[in-house]
């Protein structure tokens, strides 16, 4: 199955491959050129051609330098060699567990006519790749059976590399999508079983590990001047190959995708629009309904599943997915596992780790969580915390019970407080005052960055986001420090107890990979706030309840209905102080917010 489109990206990818490996005899050929010269210059003397005392201190100063470049040259040498490339986390798929999904994949390989994959392996991601593990610093299959490449007349076999599967992709996808998803992504064990494009990819997979370890902290002062030098010659020689390194992996990828036409040409245009579609909702699943489960210290341990009903529920509301539901009737990739439920709940916990940087174990503190479980084991307690923070703050600036002029007496939190406060006039002199007057917003302003910010992230100008009117301004920059607070004062997460494929990115504080957390603003923290106070007065006093919409995340029910009108009120509230939308929400829907509500 080889057209003229395969020969010319894989001759395309073998050229590029050359370039790089003649980089690489370039560079030993400057270390050694100095010895060549010392060898020259001591030749030359014993032969009686160089004599005299300027040809000795040339012979001495030569073989000085050439034995300094070689060990400089052996020192990089090792380096590369034993420096461990990086290996993305992922959950492994042993073929017991998974003989159909095995099947399936040599039975493409076959079509293909290529080596099939050593072993598969799942990522929470919406993505596909084959990744080379036999580096021995990995050992993750030593023992792996190479996979014969009668095609490859270079050598008789070799170890083919890891399939990695988007786990979103098997819950979504039918059978046949998946099979045509993963066709371009199997054909490219061919080209990998060529041995100059696997010698390219080696060097270069060993000089980025080496710059990686040359900048790794915490080595020994006196190894620190030696690795310097060794991650400067690693880089020199990463920038000299890498658009001969990109267009070889063009040329594979070009190469890979032309052999693949011929398999499933038909379902694999259906399969690409259901990439996208997969794409969407997981983005939507982790963003608004994951990620408050993680702030709240639970995972949730379905998300495969849940991605299906996010994206059914996404089919059921766009009119240009209307016939993507119809697809549910045919068979689920996923039923190609023998246990799921297991590696969903194994790919959950993955994702957690490397899109928030939770545990790499469940504990008492990092607790996983049924999607039944989900509207009163995280957002209920999401609400009542935030409130419970609200009325802290409240407590902190000296606001009183009595407040709220319907309230029955000075017990009890209750939405009419914060009501009356954010719609109280301004009493220390206008929106300036509060803006640069108030001790918790200037402390707000110093932490420049809030609890549910991500690691790294600061917000350009916290005192300009917040809103400055007044109480609102106050309020707002208090939450903020509050927030602040409580971060700096979590303790530390601990270190994992075993040897994982992620145990370098912990130590190295890379995780989470691709954190979701993006800055939030004084104001938005304050509207979040509100919305959880109302929420949480709207289930104890008018028979709410708590909801997940798996699209929009926590969501609060009313007659088994969501509210979706309330967001609208709450921001006319916190952003021009205008508490009349709310109260009639309020009004309308028998909410009474001088009760006092249940807190955290």
């Amino acid at each position: 199955m080889s057209g003229p489109g395969v020969e010319v990206g894989a001759q395309a990818a073998r050229s590029r491959a050359l370039a790089v490996l003649r980089l690489r005899s370039r560079a030993l050929a400057v270390a050694l050129l100095p010895a060549a010269v010392a060898v020259v210059l001591v030749a030359g003397g014993v032969m009686g051609h160089m004599e005299g005392p300027g040809w000795d201190v040339a012979r001495w100063a030569v073989a000085v330098l050439a034995l300094l470049v070689l060990l400089a040259a052996g020192a990089v040498a090792l380096v590369v060699a034993r420096a461990r490339p990086a290996l993305s986390p992922t959950v492994p798929v042993p073929e017991e567990s998974a003989p159909d999904l095995y099947r399936l994949v040599r039975d493409l390989a076959d079509r293909l006519d290529v080596p099939a994959p050593s072993a598969i392996a799942l990522t929470p991601d919406c993505d596909s790749w084959l990744e080379d593990r036999t580096h021995p610093a990995h050992g993750t299959h030593a023992d792996a059976a190479p996979a014969q490449d009668a095609r490859a007349t270079h050598r008789p076999s070799f170890t083919a590399p890891v399939l990695v599967i988007g786990s979103p992709f098997l819950w979504w996808m039918r059978v046949g999508e998946l099979r045509a998803v993963l066709a371009p992504v199997v054909a490219g064990t061919g080209p990998s079983a060529h041995p100059d494009i696997a010698a390219a990819r080696r060097f270069v997979r060993g000089l980025d590990a080496a710059v990686a370890d040359a900048s790794a902290p915490g080595r020994a002062p006196l190894l620190r001047p030696l690795l310097a030098g060794v991650g400067w010659v690693a880089r020199l020689l990463l920038r000299n190959c890498r658009v001969h390194a990109a267009e070889m992996e063009r040329g594979v990828a070009a190469a890979a995708a032309e052999r693949a036409q011929a398999v499933d040409y038909g379902v694999r245009i259906v399969a690409q629009e259901q990439v996208g579609l997969a794409y969407a909702g997981w983005d939507r699943l982790l963003t608004r309904v994951a990620l408050p489960a993680w702030r709240m210290g639970r995972w949730p341990s379905r998300l495969d599943a849940g991605v299906v009903a996010a994206l059914t529920e996404l089919s059921r509301r766009d009119r240009l997915a209307e016939g993507f539901a119809s697809r549910l009737g045919e068979r689920p990739a996923c039923d190609l596992l023998e246990e799921p439920g297991m590696v969903d709940e194994a790919a959950s916990l993955l994702a957690a780790r490397l899109f928030h940087g939770g545990p790499a174990e469940p504990g008492p503190d990092w607790a996983p969580v049924a999607w039944q479980e989900y509207p009163d084991e995280v957002v209920d307690r999401k609400w009542r915390t935030d409130a419970a923070r609200l009325h802290r703050v409240l407590d902190s600036l000296g606001v009183d019970h009595l407040a709220d002029p319907a309230a029955a007496g000075p017990e009890g939190p209750t939405l009419g407080r914060v009501l009356a406060h954010l719609t109280a006039p301004d009493a220390t002199g206008g929106p300036d005052a509060a803006a640069t007057d108030d001790p918790a917003r200037l402390e707000a302003s110093a932490a420049g960055v809030a609890s549910d910010d991500a690691p790294g992230d600061t917000p350009d100008d916290t005192s300009d986001d917040a809103p400055d009117e007044g109480p609102r301004g106050m309020l707002a920059a208090s939450l903020t420090a509050e927030l602040a607070r409580e971060e700096a004062a979590a303790p530390p997460r601990p270190a994992p107890a075993g040897q994982g494929p992620d145990e370098a990115l912990w130590v190295d504080g890379a995780l989470p990979l691709f954190p979701l957390q993006p800055p939030r603003t004084g104001r938005e923290l304050l509207a979040d706030h509100v919305t959880a106070m109302v929420c949480c007065a709207a289930v104890d006093t008018a028979g709410a309840a708590p909801g997940l919409d798996w699209l929009d995340g926590p969501a609060l029910l009313i007659g088994g209905e969501r509210a979706a009108d309330l967001a609208p009120s709450v921001r006319s509230l916190v952003e021009r102080g205008d508490p009349a939308p709310l109260r009639d929400w309020l009004t309308r829907l028998g909410v009474r917010p001088e009760k006092p509500v249940r807190l955290a």
